[in-house]
């Protein structure tokens, strides 16, 4: 750094306009590169006075969440010199300077950490002397550029390199990794944040995201790390770059016909009909022609077929919130479709509009979603007596804590295990893990080589069979052959429930209803709070420590009857498993309600999820009765939702 430079940003951090944090954090930027770029970008912005930018930009550093690296890859005020040649109103040329932000500088850090980290574990065997990693990234913007980058760093420190040439969802890179013996996995992704933003999210060999000790030990390296320069070894001892294309989509598809329970039951409700969107992402290339080769009809929705990181023509590409599938719902208004399914850029997540008895399309919830396909999988597995009363032992499903307790209602009714974790489907990815690591070992030598009904046959005798998974935000598993959340899977498992439910006569709605006369009406819902920014950033730390150090005593005018503190009290789960340490409070209250609170580990939000539950956990509801108790608790979910926030707003004010 210049000394002109140093002296105004130390005169700005004297005045309180730029944070100590983000004096050392671009003193250390600078000084771990030799590119000049970054030093005449922080010129511009403290030129300009624009002490905010630098601040959002430098107050921290990317560390790894519950979904890696994400950040904004675009500043909120672009530089003319990070502009370059890009016409205005286009993608900048170059992506966000900063160390809070991700770019080409963090992204080589992460890369080089995770391959030393490989490095230093791998054990060469027969046709095998350096470690390798599967490669792929969805449509966003930078994608390419630093696809490249990653690609260009892991291969000249001696890691081979699977890359897809082209976008590919972050499930199917999970299946790579598996399906290629890969050590471990990166996909370039920020899912559904807004189209600024971009990530990295790294996988073990089991092709599941880092969970612990390795996730801290790729930190650790990466601490090492004092910039991004590095001196590349010998061409001889790099690594071998080999691309993937339709190959591995062919190989990914046969895996995700196997999730297909009935298909002759498909077949049969040829006339259903579903229009798909991938909302400009990456669900398109598998999902839409997988429903096809099942037999469905199934329609896209043409402009938003194409890809694009700006996701024009929605707000946000969240296929949770209805305006992302609004295009969709005038589509199968027009065409008399049945369902409108969605996925997100990366195609982890799937949302869904269904039509009711009346014919009205209906948005359902993502607890709602994978109750139906958690309770149609088990129900499935019952009837063709592949889970029968003498094995329902080694059956479970498993489910974030924040997800709903329909789940537990279901387990319990069909007699099989339902099992919590935490938030992030590597704490999901972590189980599967494990149920296949207690396979005797000479039986699971070439576990990734069997088929599902094999590999089912094995954890129904040793450990356990994994029937379903999922999280209330739109992330669901069906089968073992991958380890994180499936879009993809996602859609075709739903299409079935689609297909059953016209089979029987009836729309997935009134399967919902059923299900609610059954067990009770649950129903969950969020309110999430975004704090940007440095400032916002200790804003989301303080709320979250103020309910671990003055939790209520009563809310709504219900007592608090019991408080769960997952940062500093020692949690199991229901296989006697230590919960990992998260700053996350969960709150019931006497009359059966209750309320989570969790900072998010993948955006600058702090979430509050709300819960409405029949007392004892479930309660049959007589049919007649099912539209007044759908708004009893409708009303009193609202209520307490408002209290929550009012009494967040106070504790923002104190």
């Amino acid at each position: 750094m210049n000394s002109q430079l140093h002296d105004q940003l130390s005169q700005a951090k004297d005045k309180g306009d730029l944070l100590a944090s983000s004096l050392e954090n671009i003193e250390g930027f600078l000084g771990g590169s030799d590119n000049p770029f970054y030093e005449t970008v922080i010129l511009e912005l403290a030129d300009s006075g624009n002490w905010a930018e630098l601040n959002n930009r430098f107050f921290k550093k990317l560390a790894f969440g519950t979904g890696g690296l994400r950040g904004r890859s675009m500043g909120e005020t672009i530089t003319a010199a990070e502009q370059g040649s890009a016409p205005a109103g286009e993608r900048p040329e170059h992506p966000c300077v900063g160390t809070a932000s991700l770019n080409f500088y963090n992204l080589t850090k992460a890369s080089l950490g995770l391959v030393r980290h490989l490095k230093a574990s791998f054990q060469p065997s027969e046709g095998k002397t350096r470690p390798s990693l599967a490669l792929a990234r969805d449509t966003r913007h930078f994608g390419k550029e630093f696809a490249d980058c990653v690609t260009r760093v892991a291969s000249e420190n001696g890691c081979d390199v699977f890359v897809f040439a082209e976008p590919r969802s972050t499930p199917q890179l999970s299946f790579a990794v598996r399906h290629l013996q890969a050590d471990a996995g990166i996909v370039l992704t920020a899912s559904h944040n807004p189209p600024h933003d971009n990530g990295f999210k790294a996988y073990g060999a089991d092709g599941a995201q880092l969970v612990e000790p390795d996730a801290s030990a790729v930190i650790e390296q990466v601490n090492q790390i004092a910039g991004e320069a590095y001196e590349p070894l010998p061409v001889g001892e790099q690594g071998v770059i080999t691309e993937l294309g339709t190959e591995n989509d062919e190989a990914y598809m046969e895996r995700l016909e196997t999730l297909l329970l009935d298909p002759e039951m498909v077949k049969a409700q040829g006339d259903l009909k579903i229009v798909f969107t991938n909302i400009h992402g990456t669900g398109g290339i598998i999902s839409a022609p997988m429903l096809r080769r099942l037999g469905f009809q199934c329609d896209t929705v043409p402009e938003q077929d194409v890809p694009s990181g700006w996701f024009p023509t929605v707000k946000s590409p969240n296929p949770e919130n209805a305006e992302a599938l609004q295009m969709g719902m005038d589509q199968a208004d027009a065409s008399g479709a049945d369902l409108v399914i969605g996925t997100d850029p990366d195609s982890d997540r799937m949302g869904v509009v269904a039509r009711n008895g009346e014919g009205k399309l209906v948005l359902l919830s993502g607890n709602q979603i994978g109750s139906l396909m958690a309770f149609y999988r088990m129900n499935a597995f019952r009837s063709k007596g592949i889970v029968t009363s003498e094995n329902q032992d080694h059956a479970v499903l498993v489910k974030t804590f924040v997800t709903t307790e329909l789940q537990q209602a279901i387990g319990d009714h069909f007699g099989v295990g339902v099992v919590n974790t935490l938030t992030g489907f590597k704490y999901i990815g972590a189980k599967l893990q494990k149920y296949e690591q207690q396979i005797p070992s000479d039986l699971r030598a070439d576990y990734r080589s069997l088929s599902d009904e094999e590999t089912r046959d094995l954890r129904l005798q040793h450990s356990k069979f994994f029937v379903f998974g999922g999280e209330e935000s739109y992330g669901y598993l069906g089968a073992d052959f991958l380890r994180d959340k499936d879009g993809n899977g996602a859609v075709v498992m739903f299409a079935e429930v689609a297909a059953y439910a016209k089979s029987l006569g009836k729309t997935v709605v009134d399967l919902l209803d059923d299900l609610f006369c059954q067990f009770g009406v649950f129903k969950e819902g969020q309110h999430a709070e975004t704090l940007t920014g440095a400032d916002g950033a200790a804003q989301i730390q303080k709320l979250a420590q103020s309910y671990i150090d003055s939790p209520p005593s009563e809310m709504d005018g219900s007592q608090v009857i019991r408080v769960r503190d997952f940062l500093n009290d020692d949690h199991y789960d229901e296989e006697g498993d230590l919960i990992p340490k998260e700053k996350m409070v969960f709150i019931d209250l006497a009359d059966g309600r209750a309320f989570a609170v969790r900072p998010s580990g993948t955006e600058p939000k702090i979430k509050y999820y709300l819960y409405v539950r029949p007392e004892g956990g479930s309660a049959a509801v007589a049919e007649s009765e099912l539209d007044a108790e759908k708004d009893r608790v409708d009303a009193t979910w609202v209520a307490l939702r408002d209290a929550v926030v009012a009494d967040m707003r106070a504790r923002l004010e104190a």
